[in-house]
């Protein structure tokens, strides 16, 4: 440990270390600079994906169930319908 009037807390960042730590720096951010241009395709990827593929099924799902639905009130409100003229 120093005391010499820097500090405990400033040795580890001394100019050696410090200038480590930076090196280590500049070359994580190449890294992540290399990398983006994939990641980036990568995400274009995927949302061509759910847009061409993912949306449209869901439409048609979406449309699909609603006719069901709407057979199934239709059909509910004839057997109501009916029920009246029992009466």
């Amino acid at each position: 440990m120093r005391q010499n009037g820097i500090g405990i807390m400033a040795e580890p960042f001394d100019n050696k270390d410090s200038s480590r730590f930076e090196e280590f720096g500049k070359k994580v951010d190449e890294r992540f600079n290399q990398a983006l241009p994939r990641v980036e395709e990568g995400v274009k990827k995927v949302i061509a994906y759910l847009n061409d593929q993912v949306v449209p099924q869901l439409r048609q799902d979406s449309s699909h169930a609603l006719h069901a639905a709407a057979d199934q009130l239709r059909k509910l409100a004839e057997q109501l319908d009916g029920g009246r003229g029992a009466r």
